[in-house]
């Protein structure tokens, strides 16, 4: 799961300008102030668009929670913020909804279909046709390429990569990238989440970990310089919301995904949150080749 957006520019990372509480541990519900939810700034006119929703007048979405950048807090309660929640607040309140309810789901069940009542899901997931069969996609509003995280000061390169001992996470792009392009020497392992794969790299039990490079950026920008991305593979991808399929709604959702794209609303979005996570310029970072 990934950006140029005005001061986000990056090869392979660019902003696709399309058109685009209370609870338990795993959920939270946060009721609109009337301007906005959480900490978030939203945009847009309220209630210009209508929704049928699975709970009245609430925004339910599900994600792989929390996120650094996407879903800022240290458990789900605790997230007011980040470029996916306020773009889920956004969404809600230009469909004059009164609630945002967020739910944590693995990412793995999200992209397999095997969620159910829930609006839609943001979780920095990347449209792939085998995906299409079980779920719905938005328009794209991200664009992703796959990056290369290592301890820092450890010898990886493109040209020894695939002899070397990699990781990565359950039911991703990465993970198909890596046995359907790459396909290294040694049979990669896999991690259910990016704490422990990130973990595994500071620990010396991989030798690289290959997720979105935006994610891997964020990961490396939190290690406390223990880790670093090295390179990334272009590899064509987009981010999508995902959507139940056969969502009543596809058609609603695709619209204010691509009003929130083209007036500006993701841009802000990506300097407001992504930025300071990426700790760096994706754009420099060298740019390797597959074959």
């Amino acid at each position: 799961m990934t950006r140029t957006r005005s001061g986000f520019a990056a090869a392979g990372l660019t902003a696709l300008l399309l058109a685009a509480g209370c609870g338990s541990s795993t959920s939270s519900t946060t009721e609109s102030s009337g301007t906005g939810y959480g900490d978030c700034a939203v945009t847009g006119k309220r209630g210009e668009f209508t929704l049928a929703t699975v709970t009245e007048d609430t925004l339910t979405v599900q994600g792989d929670l929390p996120s650094k950048g996407w879903w800022n807090g240290d458990t789900v309660a605790d997230i007011k913020d980040g470029f996916e929640y306020c773009m889920a607040a956004t969404i809600a309140y230009r469909a004059g909804l009164s609630k945002l309810t967020i739910e944590n789901a693995p990412f793995d069940a999200l992209v397999a279909g095997h969620t159910k009542d829930f609006d839609l899901a943001l979780a920095e997931i990347s449209i792939t046709d085998a995906r299409k069969k079980v779920v719905t996609f938005s328009a794209p509003y991200f664009a992703s390429n796959i990056g290369v995280m290592t301890k820092k000061g450890a010898t990886v390169t493109g040209d020894n990569l695939r002899t070397l001992r990699l990781g990565v996470k359950q039911g991703t792009t990465g993970a198909d990238f890596v046995a359907n392009v790459l396909k290294p020497e040694r049979q990669p392992k896999v991690f259910p989440n990016d704490p422990e794969m990130a973990a595994a790299v500071k620990a010396g039990q991989i030798d690289a970990a290959l997720q979105d490079v935006a994610i891997m950026l964020g990961t490396a920008a939190n290690s406390q310089g223990a880790l670093t991305v090295v390179g990334q593979y272009s590899t064509g991808e987009s981010y999508g919301a995902l959507y139940p399929k056969g969502s009543p709604n596809a058609d609603t959702l695709n619209k204010i995904i691509q009003q929130m794209a083209s007036d500006g609303t993701f841009a802000k979005l990506s300097a407001a949150y992504l930025s300071k996570v990426f700790g760096g310029d994706p754009a420099a970072v060298p740019l390797w080749q597959a074959s």
